[in-house]
């Protein structure tokens, strides 16, 4: 491919609207466009690295039998409504009627449709497992599309569905479709992602794990104890607390006026947020019941693991003055107001406790749970923080870090099988409902999220496994006949040999050149210039620096190969 006939505009300048590095790099290299808000085209390179990924993925899960299918992108409702998830998912899930006024969706995913296509006839006992998988256009009306392909509306997905008539045979193909992941990710060159256990969220099943790109930029929060190789996702996390006893105290009513943040009253009273409790409230989505959770007065609530917990969605309340709350002063003595109570388990332990006593401008001092208010039982519903308490090691050695998802799995039991009448003939003739998992990646955001991690101030750095091009090759100061004769031959050796190349004969000074060609981030670059002619050489150079070397020109077109062959392999071995 010659750079002069490529669609697609490189320029220096950052793009306004644009926050983080792959955005950027990928509108100045010209590798998409947007469309509309979180709607992008692929321009040439962003396709080859594209499509690349996808013969990873397909690579992958052929080895451990996986059967490509394609589901359609637009689904009838009803399949949904078979599910139950018609009327739970909301704006997320675009919704429309076709021309006969049939409601009608986009697939935001493809559980119903992998259903939809296996069920029939039960099949007998024997033809299981089996797995099919699709890469596939999806489209999620995601409310904030951000940064680039990271976070977008429509996106390309590979998604697999396993099928089983057992659940330790569930378990086995989910350990094969485990250690597939970490071949994918690292033949990506990204070997550095991490599984960490996750909460199913709106997939359902009750055993998952994502794959985390750690970076700065990601917007998951991660849970890590370096210690024993603890992993979870911030909304499935576990939060470990001990608590010190300070010494009984009276239950004491002082006077707090005008301070209504627990923060506030602990600096008024001159004790520290662990010896208080403090008061959170929700209210369910669908009935506005609140929820009030009670827990100690340095931790945040983990609103999945709430939400979780109390089985329905959840949003922050409006507290309204029929409710019998006092807002600013809730506490457990003598609670009054028309809500579902929830005591975290960091609560568990404590005496001597400052908290609301629902009268406005008052609270306690000298709370204790067990004498003054006999709590039955105490959730989970509090966020690790860091330094926290390991719930594997039981060391003080939680760090918390940010992570792209680029990959999840699930365990979704009989969710969608039972619910769709997927079944299968047991050995003695009666029917079973079938068990399921789940797979996905997200090729797009994979693209991005290898940008994120593998790049210098100047663009990208792709590895050889999925970049555009192998070779960029530079032809400096074309109008000198013997330049143009030698960049012209040794571009059609390349090709000849296979070696995927990109060639930039533009009359163009070297700057444009070399910032275009550190855009593109192709990993291997040769440069043949009146220079290097005059060594009687072409010169060869890593994008990311590693090396640079001189190749005699007619051995140049061999000495590429090799390198290009040994980078290859090397990504393999990684």
């Amino acid at each position: 491919m010659k750079l002069a006939n490529m669609l697609g505009d490189r320029f220096r300048e950052t793009p306004a609207d644009c926050q983080i590095i792959s955005q950027i790099f990928m509108i100045r290299g010209g590798y998409m466009k947007q469309v509309a808000n979180g709607i992008y085209s692929l321009n040439m390179p962003a396709r080859r690295i594209v499509r690349k990924i996808e013969n990873i993925l397909r690579e992958e899960m052929d080895a451990i039998d996986g059967q490509e299918v394609l589901f359609p992108v637009v689904m009838p409702a009803d399949l949904w409504r078979e599910s139950g998830r018609y009327d739970k998912i909301g704006s997320e899930l675009a919704r429309f009627k076709d021309r006969s006024g049939n409601d009608m969706v986009l697939g935001m995913t493809h559980e119903e449709a992998s259903v939809q296509l296996v069920r029939g006839t039960p099949k007998p006992e024997s033809a299981f497992p089996f797995m099919i998988y699709q890469i596939q256009t999806k489209f999620r009306d995601e409310p904030r599309a951000r940064g680039g392909l990271i976070r977008v509306r429509e996106f390309t997905m590979k998604d697999a569905y396993s099928f089983h008539t057992s659940q330790a045979d569930l378990e086995k193909y989910y350990d094969r479709c485990y250690h597939a992941y970490e071949r994918i990710f690292a033949r990506c060159g990204v070997p550095e992602v991490v599984a960490v256990k996750s909460d199913s969220g709106m997939m359902g099943g009750n055993i998952s794990h994502e794959f985390m790109l750690l970076t700065d930029i990601g917007e998951d929060t991660i849970v890590t104890c370096p210690e024993c190789g603890y992993r979870s996702n911030m909304e499935a996390a576990d939060c470990v607390v001990v608590n010190e006893k300070i010494g009984e105290a009276p239950l004491t009513k002082v006077a707090t006026p005008d301070q209504t943040t627990m923060e506030d009253v602990c600096a008024f009273l001159h004790t520290d947020l662990k010896n208080a409790l403090k008061a959170v409230v929700y209210q369910e989505n669908l009935t506005d019941k609140y929820i009030v959770v009670f827990i100690r007065g340095d931790l945040e609530v983990n609103e999945t693991k709430l939400r979780n917990f109390v089985g329905c969605e959840i949003h922050p309340a409006d507290i309204t003055e029929d409710s019998g709350i006092v807002k600013g002063f809730i506490g457990p003595v003598n609670f009054k107001g028309n809500a579902r109570v929830l005591f975290d388990k960091s609560l568990d332990g404590t005496d001597n406790l400052v908290c609301g006593a629902n009268e406005e401008g008052y609270h306690y001092t000298g709370l204790n749970l067990e004498r003054d208010v006999k709590v039955e039982s105490f959730c989970d519903v509090a966020k690790p923080v860091a330094g926290g308490i390991c719930p594997v090691c039981g060391k003080h050695s939680i760090n918390i870090s940010r992570g792209i998802e680029v990959g999840n799995i699930f365990q979704l039991g009989t969710k969608y099988s039972h619910a769709m009448g997927l079944q299968f003939q047991n050995k003695n003739g009666g029917l079973e409902d079938v068990i399921m998992g789940c797979y996905g990646i997200g090729v797009g955001r994979l693209c991005a999220s290898v940008c994120e991690v593998r790049h210098d101030d100047y663009g990208p750095i792709w590895p050889i496994s999925i970049a555009p091009w192998q070779v960029h090759l530079c032809a400096m100061r074309v109008d000198k006949p013997e330049v143009r004769e030698a960049a012209d031959a040794l571009y059609d050796k390349l090709q000849k040999a296979g070696v995927e190349v990109i060639y930039d004969d533009r009359a163009v000074s070297a700057g444009v050149m070399f910032s275009d060609a550190d855009l593109l981030g192709v990993p291997v670059r040769v440069v043949v210039s009146p220079k290097t002619l005059a060594r009687g050489a072409v010169e060869i150079s890593a994008r990311d620096k590693s090396f640079r070397q001189d190749a005699a020109v007619e051995y140049a077109c061999e000495e590429i190969q090799g390198i290009v062959k040994d980078m290859l392999s090397r990504c393999s071995a990684d």
